[in-house]
């Protein structure tokens, strides 16, 4: 499975793949054209109650990945992220976030959940 995380602020690259936003929020100050996703998958985002909590605090990082794998469990992301994992056996997939930190962010459980599917 290949698959690669990357902040929707760093220029878009022909190794990128297939380019997957997946917040549920546009990233601000960015025109389709410069962002150059192929598809935008907002309902695989964490709900808006979820990601107003976690708010990026690091501090709450473990919780809110808890939660959020458990949102990922349950229809309709569980499906998407089924298909997302699909896709990445057959081509390269990278997921789009706007967070700053990588590590901390939903595209990170969601490459987990990913993972979890191959």
């Amino acid at each position: 499975m290949s698959v690669t995380l990357k902040r929707a602020y760093e220029p878009p690259g022909k190794q990128d793949g297939v380019r997957i936003l997946v917040d549920g929020l546009w990233p601000r100050g960015l025109s389709k054209e410069k962002l150059k996703i192929d598809t935008w998958v907002k309902e695989m985002a964490p709900s808006p109650q979820l990601r107003n909590w976690y708010g990026h605090r690091p501090e709450r990082w473990e919780e809110f990945r808890t939660r959020y794998r458990s949102e990922l469990a349950q229809p309709p992301r569980a499906a998407l992220v089924s298909e997302l994992a699909a896709r990445a056996r057959k081509e390269r997939v990278t997921l789009v976030f706007a967070a700053r930190d990588a590590e901390h962010s939903n595209a990170k459980v969601i490459l987990e959940k990913m993972r979890e599917k191959a």
